[in-house]
């Protein structure tokens, strides 16, 4: 190896020579990366402006100018809005190329880094998807590492939802401070994650948690003043300074700082060496909004690498340009024995005793509901259109512009899943961008089924089919009701009517059992509740019709209490009449095992500090009460609707006896089915919703659940809507209750021996057991401080809207629970769609799977790849880009219990998807894919890590698919395919 010189010349095109490492010498891989949040202070279009696509256009231009040099791209929505609207013919050429030689890695892939705390598993799989269907068809490739560097904590069902996508390693960094800190005292910082406790090794994944300078270089030079290697500096809203000179710009490398920039380098690298068991060092090079001006950046590494490089003997390092992969595969080489984590996740997250990152499980609740609601009409649509386009294909209905109207959903429910979306820790301009984006698509997609409504029944078009839907005349109404589920259902669709005489027809002319009464939102209108039936993915036609003197409908009647004092205690009034069903009677009482438990509930309000001066304080992401939650009302009114279908307690709390307007509401719903009817999901719930808000500045608001069960203060909640995690109460010197708190994204229970009482939410919330027997829900937040940092950034989230959370409790013995929970958890995330028109019926073939199973998804994706890796590789060398295929269908088909959960349930299911599907015509073949679709799933080869439990290492083995389109779907299992069908 020849001598380097000290300072190379300006020609770059030279590579870096990066001498073999000695024996007991360390390795540093320099990864450089630009972590760019798509929606957190500044708006998607603000940040591409500002700084976005200028990282991809110089990273490009320098990456071509040095073989060495390397880099990493994550999210792909700043990617693809600069691929379609900036990059020229010559950077698209150039990306190809980069690609193929390595410099350039997308990991990851997915359209945003999703959060992880408070995202449902269908929504991280969409993003997902999204991204990695862009990837495959534009540059055939296939994201096979994570980044998942900045949620505020990290779940137990990401590593498997990425080890089903085919990565081979994980990476996270946001743990518990002194979780973190013990783990790299003792060099446990990487571990094989086995985060399905049913698909154990079948699906565990090579974990590597960040040390504690996680993601970004660290910025302290001994000898100067500014942060180190940022040469680019700090990015400049709203427009890019013309000067070129930016805020904090690192000190250029010169012959006279070059020896104390490596002593400091390689300090760093040799401090994080110590706490892994290999030589081998990820040192990340960028952070936040960096490489913006990546010729002012690879410039000085590159001096700096080879200035350590030549030195190596006197560094005992060597430091080269890397990718994750690269990190990754010489971690593999070593051939070590690691340690297995089981499904435990990594939450709560803080980051000091006083900063428990638990706040944001609530924060904007509405965002959070508008965001699921979403997602679920995006669930809906799809399945939908799928139908339509295999069962009607001469329609007049145009698929490409249907199409995009379900893109556009798909692309704002992929954007809001980011860690500074969803999460609500975003300013409120931002905000207001994902709502905008979501409101936008779930209009487009309401439209799409009202058109594909009218085209089914082939009726006269006049170009706006959508200006129909909400038609509020005294003709005849037609409620169109789709099931998005694959099971048949039995429940409840609300509509809004104008008069409380009305009768309801099913499509043969019989009445249909229904009841009105009058809307506790509005004095001018009525609720009229439907009693459904609806098979599996199916619709079906109601008629309402003005009565004419001929009633069919139950009337709902209404009984008014005077408001009382909430300050004398609870006092059973005399006049009070019984509420109940077949299943429950309030005051609760299971009457299948006449097991009674004592319930109470009240709202209550945890104050919180403003002043920094003054102690810790609650924002967009923490959560620092003063004390112990104190109740809010002081005076509470109700009425309670009687129905033979329907009983509703509508509940009103005061501030005080004479207030004129509430602050809190809370209705609370027990549904009676009537014989003939399969009502067991409906009669074993009861709803609630609640009216909060608007909130004084600096509360933030539960609901506490007070039960007789003795729990212990063990909470068990799920991980996004996919598995249950326990939860022990523990004990902190300070922090005590926030640090309990954990994210609820569908479900929570507590339980005794005997029984359990289970909340299922549609939006998520933060939720915690305090005492014993006890189950609080964080409702809402508004919140204002004088910390800087959040005063720079609008994020003290002075939040004054009012939220309509919705919860179904369901009471009884766990094994009923079980059942009941599982099933009423899909049931509620995806209600029935109704679409009102004047319109004839509608007709559609059933898909039904078994109780234990869930169509997880049915769409047409429209992705233009081939699904043969040959085909598409030769296709991009070839710049052959073929259209939209709406053959192909997508399936995802999930088990939804655990091991062992249940002894008939948790069995595997074998089904016969000719048969599943033979309502959208005659299967002609199935390919089974990996969960982004992106792999045969045949080919996928994913690196094995050795533990003491599996000593060899190797690659693990994929499975075959039956001729016979014959599967069987073993509990916790997520299966893809495609399906293709015959022409019709």
């Amino acid at each position: 190896m020849g001598p380097i010189p000290l300072l190379i010349s300006s020609d770059l095109t030279k590579n870096l020579i990066v001498p073999a490492a000695c024996r007991g010498q360390l390795r540093a891989f320099v990864v450089a990366h630009s972590h760019m949040d798509v929606g957190w202070v500044y708006t998607v279009q603000e940040s591409m402006h500002a700084y976005a696509a200028n990282v991809y256009t110089s990273v490009v231009e320098e990456l071509m100018k040095g073989k060495q040099r390397k880099f990493i791209a994550v999210e792909q929505e700043f990617f693809r809005l600069w691929w379609d609207a900036v990059a020229t013919d010559k950077h698209k050429q150039q990306v190809h190329q980069l690609l193929q030689e390595g410099q350039l890695e997308f990991v990851i892939g997915g359209q945003v880094m999703h959060d992880e705390a408070v995202t449902l598993i269908d929504d991280q799989i969409l993003q997902l998807s999204e991204g990695h269907g862009f990837l495959y068809e534009t540059f055939g490739i296939r994201p096979q590492f994570s980044w998942h560097v900045d949620p505020f904590g990290a779940s137990a069902t990401t590593p498997t939802v990425f080890a089903l996508a085919g990565f081979n390693a994980h990476l996270i960094s946001r743990i518990d401070y002194d979780l973190k800190a013990d783990m790299q005292k003792n060099k446990r910082l990487q571990f094989v994650w086995q985060g399905s406790p049913s698909l154990s090794e079948s699906q565990q994944i090579f974990t590597h948690v960040m040390d504690q300078y996680s993601y970004c270089t660290p910025s302290q030079l001994p000898f100067s003043n500014r942060s180190g290697f940022y040469w680019n500096g700090f990015a400049v809203f709203p427009d890019p300074p013309k000067d070129g000179v930016y805020p904090n710009m690192s000190l250029p490398v010169t012959d006279t700082n070059i020896h104390p920039y490596a002593q400091a380098m390689v300090a760093n690298i040799k401090e994080r060496a110590a706490w892994f068991r290999t030589s081998d060092v990820l040192w990340p090079w960028g952070c936040d909004k960096q490489f913006f001006n990546a010729s002012v950046q690879y410039s000085n590494m590159d001096l700096l690498l080879d200035y350590i490089n030549k030195h190596s003997d006197e560094f005992g390092v060597t430091v080269q340009y890397a990718t994750v992969s690269d990190y990754f595969q010489a971690v593999h080489s070593k051939n070590l024995t690691w340690e297995i984590r089981d499904s435990q996740d990594f939450l709560p997250y803080s980051t000091e005793p006083f900063q428990a990152w638990t706040g944001f499980y609530t924060s904007r609740s509405t965002l959070k509901g508008v965001a699921r609601r979403a997602s679920s009409l995006l669930y809906a649509g799809e399945s939908f259109f799928t139908q339509y386009v295999r069962q009607h294909p001469e329609s007049s209905i145009c698929k490409c512009g249907a199409l995009k109207q379900l893109q556009s959903l798909r692309w704002a429910v992929s954007e809001v899943q980011h860690h500074d979306g969803i999460t609500g820790t975003e300013s409120p301009k931002v905000k207001n961008m994902y709502m905008d984006n979501l409101m936008y698509g779930m209009f487009n997609v309401k439209k799409l089924m009202a058109s594909l409504i009218f085209d089914m029944n082939n009726a006269k078009k006049n170009g706006d089919v959508y200006s129909s839907v909400y038609s509020t005349t005294d003709i005849d109404q037609y409620v169109i009701v789709y099931n998005p589920l694959a099971w048949n259902i039995t429940t409840f669709v609300t509509v809004s009517v104008s008069h409380s005489s009305m009768n309801v027809y099913d499509e043969l002319g019989n009445f249909v059992p229904a009841q009105i009464q009058s809307s506790a939102e509005s004095h001018s209108t009525y609720d009229l509740y439907i009693l459904v039936e609806i098979s599996g993915l199916s619709c079906k036609k109601y008629i309402v019709k003005p009565s004419n003197g001929k009633r069919s409908v139950f009337i709902g009647k209404s009984v008014k209490y005077q408001r009382k004092d909430a300050t004398r205690g609870v006092q059973q009034s005399p006049d009070l009449l019984p509420v109940v069903n077949d299943c429950y009677q309030i005051i609760i009482t299971d009457r299948e095992t006449n097991e009674t438990v004592q319930l109470t509930q009240e709202f209550l309000e945890y104050h919180v500090n403003g002043d920094v001066m003054k102690g810790p304080i609650s924002d967009n992401y923490l959560f620092a009460p003063n004390s112990s939650a104190v109740p809010v009302s002081k005076a509470v009114e109700m009425e309670i609707v009687f129905g033979n279908l329907v009983t509703e307690i509508r509940q009103y709390f005061y501030s005080n006896i004479t207030a004129q307007y509430y602050i809190y509401a809370m209705y609370t719903r027990l549904y009676l089915v009537p014989e003939g009817y399969d009502g067991k999901l409906l009669c074993h719930r009861i709803e609630q919703e609640y009216s909060v808000g608007p909130l004084e500045v600096n509360r933030e608001a539960i609901l506490r659940t007070s039960t007789n069960l003795s729990t212990g203060q063990l909470l068990y909640t799920d991980d996004n809507g996919y598995q249950i995690q326990e939860r022990p109460f523990k004990t902190y010197v300070n922090n005590t209750a926030a640090r309990n708190y954990y994210p609820m994204v569908q479900t929570a229970y507590i339980e005794d021996n005997a029984t359990r009482l289970t909340l299922l939410a549609e939006r998520a919330h933060g939720v915690s057991s305090q005492g014993n027997g006890q189950m609080e829900v964080m409702l809402h937040r508004r919140l204002w401080n004088n910390l800087q940092w959040d005063l720079n950034f609008n994020l003290t989230l002075n939040d004054s809207s009012v939220v309509h959370p919705v919860f179904w409790l369901i009471l009884g013995t766990k094994s009923a629970t079980t059942v009941l929970y599982r099933t009423s958890q899909q049931a509620l995330e995806h209600r029935p769609i109704v679409i009102q028109l004047q319109q004839k019926s509608v007709h559609s073939s059933p898909v039904t799977v078994p109780p234990n199973l869930h169509v997880q998804t049915l769409s047409i994706p429209g992705w233009r790849y081939s699904s043969n890796h040959t085909e598409q590789v030769h296709s991009i060398r070839k710049q052959k880009q073929g259209d939209a295929d709406f053959s192909r269908v997508l399936l995802r088909i999930r088990h939804l219990y655990e091991v062992g959960e249940d002894p008939v349930l948790s069995q595997p299911v074998t089904v016969n998807l000719k048969s599943l599907l033979k309502g959208l015509g005659s299967v002609k073949s199935v390919e089974e894919r990996s969960l982004t679709g992106t792999w045969d799933i045949n080919t996928l080869k994913r690196w094995k890590w050795k533990t003491a439990q599996n000593p060899s290492k190797g690659f693990s083995n994929s499975r075959n698919i039956s001729e016979e389109y014959i599967v069987t779907v073993h509990p916790k299992e997520i299966r893809t395919f495609f399906v293709y069908f015959q022409d019709q």
